[in-house]
């Protein structure tokens, strides 16, 4: 981590041409849960992910993002591969309240305001805050012919989003891109694990849970243009 973080700190640097543009726009996506539950593929667009991206370009290379996402992920046991999941029937259903910013770094350079086409694959970097819920506490016992019932709270936790993608300039200050993002989440308990409750306490407890999106973004440039060297 510290190497990217490098990295990406020199490319700020050593990028001299400034913007002041700034693009807002809405993002739709496919998402899907990685965790002790159901199918364990990286990328398995299963539910649905909303959200609002705010974008200002530093220069040509570097942007600022500000994403405000709603998330929703599920898992089921069911679809799972490993005969070890079959055999454990659990499923469950959460939504993820995400607000995250960060970095956005373009391959090639690009502008919204440059005459013609302007296209480039990018990589993102993010720390976000989530809200999602977890279980709070039992409210009925299992038995032979029901099922434990909970009670849920709403927690807080943080998540480092990562992703890269892909945009092109449709129009006269419009962007579509299309990208992956999948965030790391320090916490086991998207899907409601919890080893305070028996029929709770499954899977890794030293795996954490993750959550990708993987969609496109529609954005409209404004603002000042930018001051790209020689490009006016």
């Amino acid at each position: 981590m510290k190497k990217h973080i490098l990295v990406l700190s020199f490319l700020f640097i050593s990028t001299y041409s400034f913007s002041q543009i700034s693009e807002l726009g809405i993002s739709l996506a496919g998402s899907n849960y990685i965790g002790d539950v159901g199918s364990t593929q990286y990328i398995n667009p299963n539910d649905l992910a909303v959200g609002l991206v705010y974008k200002w370009n530093y220069n040509t290379r570097v942007v600022y993002r500000l994403d405000a996402s709603y998330i929703r992920i599920s898992a089921d046991n069911a679809n799972a591969k490993s005969q070890e999941r079959k055999d454990f029937p659990f499923s469950f259903k959460n939504s993820v309240t995400e607000l995250a910013v960060g970095i956005e770094y373009n391959y090639y350079d690009y502008s919204m305001t440059k005459e013609g086409w302007s296209s480039t694959p990018y990589l993102i970097l993010q720390l976000a805050i989530n809200t999602y819920n977890v279980v709070d506490k039992q409210t009925g016992i299992q038995t032979s012919t029901s099922t434990a019932t909970f009670n849920t709270t709403n927690k807080v936790g943080f998540t480092i989003p990562f992703g890269i993608g892909y945009k092109t300039k449709i129009g006269n200050n419009i962007g579509i891109g299309f990208e992956t993002k999948v965030r790391y989440t320090f916490a086991d308990d998207l899907d409601y694990n919890n080893p305070e409750f028996e029929v709770l306490s499954f899977g890794n407890p030293n795996s954490d849970d993750w959550y990708v999106t993987t969609g496109i973004t529609i954005v409209f440039g404004f603002g000042r243009k930018g001051c790209y060297s020689g490009e006016y």
